[in-house]
């Protein structure tokens, strides 16, 4: 190539470069063999002059006209180590190290890797992060951009310009980087693209770590993480646990709205740990579950429209404060379990929405790109790389921050094509069925990693349908969930509950279906927060009655709800009977506690917890039928329910009375002869209720009933449950 041609190329690559559009700034800035020489090229927008600085000696660059773009030719057989000085006009001298003499800081089976969908660390490589690069310290950035026409690094470090630090695209991958030295955490930094339209978009890091405190929407660099973990006994015993036999109980919170700071403020991570594992330790739950701490602008969604699949919510403090938050309750024996959205993302311009002017993270087309009930977009889960996003981001999780399992949003409207969908409003797979067959594969792919690489933690799949196999392994066509949650005995049972007494016994088998399909998955029972908002009153509030039947029946239903088989989950407020839906903007009335139909309600919860915990035959089995049996579910008329709960040979007997009427001399059959003596009594005075009961040891009798050899007498107060076990021989 002749010299004339060589220097039109390269003033239509400048001419390029300088118009924002080059895909490869590298090809042009840095340091070049030019014939003899070596070419230093440079652009530094808003520098008044442009020095270089080669082996201690200071030389001056050379601007082209009417540009920010400075040249030096240098002489020698290899290239120069260099360093670049400018300054503003007026300014002082800055020395820098070049962006554009490094190589390439991502691997190719780090691309290879991506490509394929298979990088479980895969936060490693993305986003920015802080280290050293051929012996020098800075900040590596990188995105996944596949149709843009440039892709720059932007941030208070270079005034938010586009043309200061343009990045490189590796090859068909799609992903842009670059390394700039002397950078440092705490910078806040965005990626200006000229998206595949031609035009300038201003996105946050999909991979950030960190975020500015909303409405504000830029990443801040983060640097390593050098948190120190003490819970490491709890994750070897984690590793080891048989949690299928072992009590699982979870309060769910929303850490905005759980307690405030005196002055209404969000409590930190650090000091929210240290009052809920206190609080949290007295009622005897196993685990806490967090709505959504991922990254999300806007307080009214709870978290559910996540923009940072990477880093936890700057409302609450750093990540290391979100580190210390579950380190310091596990070091107190409770779980941690995070719930996570991988269903749908937000439409936020800065966001993933319409990422490098493509739908590149969701469909295009909107019968399977939008979720219209929500305003919300699908993630395309047929897409390796959106795949490996939302991937690395669940391993990122449990990974980085020791949690205990994933509760996955919304499992249901991925499973379906059609969901919440008029007919004409969806497209069917390539077999003409409904089912989405991407979103299956990822949901698997998902719980055979989580399973693989994290032992004994939980995913829990919020799915509402009939859905086959669930909570069954992947190798036998299951979805390989840990649990589900019944949404079916959910609602029956608050149906139910929310008859007058007089009216239930015409409601009997909502109660009962529920055993019908009990054991077909592993159920988790939740009283959660979708139930005590948008209208549906609060948990108190559906209760009939006046105020004490009202909160007889609510100490019924817990009663029921940790007696009954299945993991438990409960809603904060819920435990001392809020009257009044949840509300997201404040903290919760903990002046009702000073109440006694309040406090009662909260140390009946408490016990409940204690009793399940401490009671083989209430948890063992409990995804299992053998742990299960009826003593008489065919009492509508007088609107009773009585069962066993079994652990080998050791059970416990429960009876519920749903009305409210005293019922004396009410016979049951039970399996056992001997002395029996209650565990628990929902109507005791101690809870709040009227204290009608049994004695503290009643013999049974040799008269068979309901198909047992012995039966008991019994006394069932009013709108209670009373709990029974075997203590001796008569």
């Amino acid at each position: 190539m002749n010299s004339v041609s060589t220097r039109q190329t390269l003033d239509e690559g400048v001419q390029r470069l300088l118009a924002g559009h080059h895909h490869d700034p590298f090809e042009i800035l840095g340091c070049h063999r030019v014939g003899r020489h070596w070419r230093l090229r440079v652009l530094l927008p808003g520098c008044a002059e442009a020095q270089v600085s080669i082996d201690g000696a200071t030389h001056p660059m050379v601007r082209m006209p009417d540009t920010d773009f400075f040249t030096f030719s240098a002489r020698g057989s290899s290239a120069p180590d260099y360093q670049l000085r400018w300054r503003r006009d007026g300014g002082e001298w800055r020395q820098i190290d070049d962006p554009y003499r490094f190589g390439p800081v991502i691997g190719d089976l780090d691309l290879h890797l991506f490509g394929e969908g298979r990088h479980e660390h895969l936060y490693r490589i993305m986003g920015a992060h802080c280290g050293e690069h051929q012996g020098v310290s800075g900040v590596r950035f990188a995105t996944w951009a596949p149709n843009a026409r440039r892709v720059s690094v932007v941030g208070d470090f270079n005034d938010w310009h586009g043309l200061a630090h343009p990045m490189r695209v590796r090859g068909q991958s799609g992903v842009w980087e670059l390394f700039i030295p002397g950078l440092e955490a705490g910078g806040k930094y965005k990626f200006e693209l000229c998206d595949a339209n031609g035009k300038l978009q201003l996105k946050a890091d999909p991979y950030g770590n960190r975020f500015e405190m909303r409405p504000a929407t830029a990443a801040v660099i983060c640097p390593p993480s050098e948190y120190r973990w003490s819970d490491h006994q709890w994750l070897q015993q984690r590793a080891a646990w048989d949690w299928q036999q072992s009590p699982i109980s979870i309060y769910e919170f929303h850490p905005g709205s759980w307690r405030r700071g005196a002055d209404g403020e969000f409590l930190n991570f650090r000091e929210m740990a240290e009052q809920l594992a206190e609080y949290v330790s007295q009622l005897g739950f196993t685990h806490v579950e967090l709505l959504p701490v991922t990254e999300h602008p806007l307080d009214d969604s709870w978290g559910y429209q996540t923009t940072g699949y990477f880093a936890p919510t700057q409302r609450f403090g750093s990540p290391d404060d979100f580190r210390y938050f579950v380190d310091y309750l596990h070091q107190r024996g409770i779980g941690v379990i995070l719930d996570w959205v991988p269903a749908h993302f937000p439409r936020d311009t800065h966001a993933l929405a319409h990422f490098d002017g493509t739908a590149l993270y969701e469909h295009e087309d909107p019968r399977r790109g939008e979720h219209t009930d929500w305003g919300t977009l699908i993630f395309n889960y047929g897409r390796n790389e959106v795949k490996n996003f939302l991937l690395a981001s669940a391993n990122y999780w449990l990974e980085e921050f020791h949690l205990d399992g994933l509760r996955v949003d919304a499992v249901a409207s991925m499973l379906y094509l059609d969901y919440s969908r008029e007919e004409g409003e969806w497209e069917p797979n390539r077999y003409g069925g409904r089912e989405n067959l991407e979103a299956i594969d990822f949901l698997r792919e998902l719980n055979t990693m989580t399973h693989g690489r994290h032992p004994g933690t939980l995913t829990i799949a919020e799915e509402s349908t009939a859905w086959p196999q669930v909570t069954r392994p992947t190798w036998v066509g299951g979805l390989g969930f840990s649990m589900k949650w019944n949404m079916g005995w959910m609602h029956d049972t608050l149906h139910y509950m929310s008859q007058e007494p007089i009216y239930r016994k015409y409601h009997q088998d909502e109660l009962t279906f529920g055993l019908m399909y009990a054991f077909t998955e592993n159920f988790l029972l939740p009283f959660s927060h979708d139930e005590v908002v948008h209208g549906k009153s609060s948990m108190l509030g559906k209760m009939p009655g006046d105020p004490w039947q009202r909160f007889a029946n609510l100490r019924l239903l817990y009663t029921y709800m940790f007696t009954y088989p299945g993991a438990k989950l409960l809603f904060m407020g819920d435990e001392f009977g809020d009257p009044v839906e949840w509300r997201h903007q404040g903290q919760l009335p903990w002046q009702l506690l000073e109440n006694a139909p309040n406090a009662g309600l909260q140390r009946l919860v408490g016990d409940l917890n204690r009793l399940y915990r401490n009671e083989p035959s209430l948890h063992r089995g409990q995804f299992t039928g053998p742990s299960f049996e009826w003593i008489d579910c065919h009492d509508a008329t007088q609107s009773v329910l009585s069962y066993l709960r079994w652990d080998g040979a050791d059970f416990h007997v429960v009876v519920l009375n749903f009305t409210p009427v005293v019922r004396r001399n009410y016979r049951i059959g039970v399996p056992r002869s001997g002395n029996y003596r209650e565990v628990l009594n929902s109507d005791s005075r101690f809870y709040g209720g009227t204290d009608v009961g049994n004695p503290p040891a009643f013999a049974s009798e040799a008269r068979s009933w309901m198909g047992k050899e012995h039966s008991l007498v019994l006394t069932l107060p009013p709108l209670a449950a009373v709990v029974l076990k075997l203590s001796g021989d008569p």
